[in-house]
């Protein structure tokens, strides 16, 4: 018999899919539509627990819909992609040592991108 501690998900794993239902709805969800949408076996408790995480990480807004809450994404995909990234570089004390050691690792179209968009940004009116 497997150990129910061997069929726990991958951290970040529910909260991915939760947020990837949100954005896929794009309208406020409450906790039973993102269940009914995710088409898993999650009870929706689990799925309230894991939507008002994302509301205290600030990842999601909520307002009052009948009894309960429906909830929106703050930012799309990319954009908490880039929240992220900040709040990485912003835990490290070494902030310059870690933004050169992952320009490093760009591959070639990700380096050429990076390039595109600091030129860009150094035009005027950009």
């Amino acid at each position: 018999m497997a150990d129910a501690k061997d069929e726990r998900r991958p951290a970040g794993e529910l909260e991915a899919s939760v947020m990837a239902a949100l954005w896929a709805a794009g309208a406020p969800q409450t906790p039973g539509q993102v269940q009914r949408s995710l088409g898993t076996d999650l009870a929706r408790t689990t799925v309230t627990t894991i939507l008002t995480r994302l509301h205290d990480k600030g990842v999601v807004h909520r307002h009052r819909q009948g009894r309960g809450f429906a909830y929106v994404p703050v930012q799309d995909a990319q954009g908490l992609t880039a929240k992220r990234m900040h709040s990485e570089l912003d835990r490290d004390s070494d902030r310059e040592t870690a933004l050169a050691r992952f320009v490093a690792q760009l591959g070639p179209d990700d380096e050429r991108i990076l390039r595109e968009l600091l030129e860009a940004d150094e035009q005027p009116g950009g």
